[in-house]
């Protein structure tokens, strides 16, 4: 079900996206999914810039993913939104009331309050952050941090009344990934790659989360510049753990924190050009029991699943599961048995298949492959179920829901 939208206040930048989401089908759903997504860049496509045919779509829409459900595959319904956004992730708030929408194109943060009946878009101006990235958020569920690849800084937003309350400069970095970890007062900061590719970093950026102060530069790369991706911290770790992605050197990284001198030790964890030959990694998880970790890598699209049991800083390959071109984020179930892997990076050919691949992580191999928005020539952005489904796999920092 597509809903009709005609975008008449750009001028204002008011943005306003209206969907009855209690429909007669949601009561009876099983396990939804939120994405958004864009029309597919054509094959000769040859820069990370969006295409500028008139064209060009993009949406936000719920997919129904239980595969015992009669509209399994099926989008229940679909949110066109202006393709002038580029709208790029979608994270949720520490409660799950509130689920914020990061553009590459826009000069607006974009929210969702979830509990509304009707829900509505609601931009959040912010016209010093170009190339929204990711968003954290606060234990307290208070304040947010939106990292901006375009404009070298990290925006500090109040998280109850969502106004800008601080603005971060980290001078010549591309802001990527980002977390926290309130124990040790700290925010790690992935240095990535320019909106362009002209420039990429090998760092991961410190700051102090209660002031705001950029603290120091951490080089985590063979001595190239290898575009650090992603940043986690592995939840309840003592000391804290960071893992990062360095996506053109193709390597994990471990970040541990010494009390003794209050700074991080380095050490690269994993090569996966060595294990398989898999290139780009990107998104980092991790189950409950922080005895597994799930690392996606673009080229080729899969899904690499570590034992971390024994050791945080010397995680064991187990398996390395093939998905499509460009396996990104993944949607991971409550109970842990199932991950649905959308497969698109940034749209571009050769890692935008477009596909969300479903695989059996009991018996680690793939069980479905769901094309619902392939044949439609549309590619997924990000993945995440809705509230009620919702595990966020260590990507809150009050653990899983």
């Amino acid at each position: 079900m597509e809903y009709i939208y005609r975008d008449n206040s750009v001028k204002n930048n008011i943005i306003t996206i209206i969907v009855y989401f209690f429909l007669s089908s949601y009561a009876f759903a099983d396990r939804l999914a939120i994405l958004n997504w864009e029309t597919k860049a054509a094959e000769s496509l040859d820069s990370l810039s969006l295409s500028q045919d008139k064209e060009r779509k993009e949406g936000i829409a719920v997919i129904e993913l239980d595969p015992n459900s009669i509209d399994y595959g099926k989008i229940l319904f679909n949110i066109p939104v202006n393709p002038d956004f580029t709208l790029h992730h979608i994270f949720y708030n520490q409660d799950l009331s509130k689920a914020y929408v990061t553009a590459l194109n826009s000069d607006s943060l974009y929210v969702i309050n979830m509990s509304d009946q009707v829900w509505r878009l609601k931009p959040i101006h912010t016209p010093m952050c170009k190339v929204q990235e990711n968003i954290i958020f606060s234990d307290d569920n208070t304040k947010w941090w939106l990292t901006c690849m375009g404009s070298e800084n990290v925006i500090v937003g109040n998280a109850i009344s969502d106004e800008i309350i601080d603005v971060i400069s980290l001078p010549n970095t591309f802001p990527h990934g980002i977390t926290l970890d309130e124990r040790i007062d700290r925010i790690l900061v992935a240095n990535c790659v320019a909106p362009d590719m002209s420039n990429a970093g090998k760092t991961i950026e410190v700051i102090e989360a209660s002031t705001g102060k950029h603290l120091d530069s951490i080089e985590i790369s063979r001595g190239s510049l290898n575009a650090p991706v992603e940043v986690l911290f592995v939840p309840n770790s003592d000391p804290p753990i960071a893992y990062a992605t360095t996506m053109m050197e193709n390597s994990l990284w471990g970040l541990k924190w010494d009390y003794n001198s209050n700074s991080f030790k380095t050490k690269e964890i994993f090569d996966f050009r060595k294990s398989d030959k898999s290139l780009m990694p990107l998104e980092i998880y991790f189950n409950k029991n922080l005895t597994l970790s799930y690392i996606t890598t673009a080229d080729p699209g899969r899904l690499h699943v570590f034992d971390i049991s024994k050791d945080l800083m010397s995680p064991i390959l187990i398996r390395s599961i093939d998905t499509a071109g460009g396996s990104h984020h993944v949607a991971i179930t409550e109970d842990e048995k199932t991950a649905y892997v959308q497969n698109g990076l940034l749209n571009i050919p050769g890692i935008n298949d477009g596909s969300i691949t479903v695989i059996d992580l009991e018996q680690l191999k793939v069980t479905d492959i769901i094309e619902t928005f392939k044949i439609k020539g549309r590619v997924p952005n990000s993945i995440t179920f809705l509230p009620k489904w919702y595990n966020s796999a260590g990507h809150l920092n009050n653990g899983n829901k």
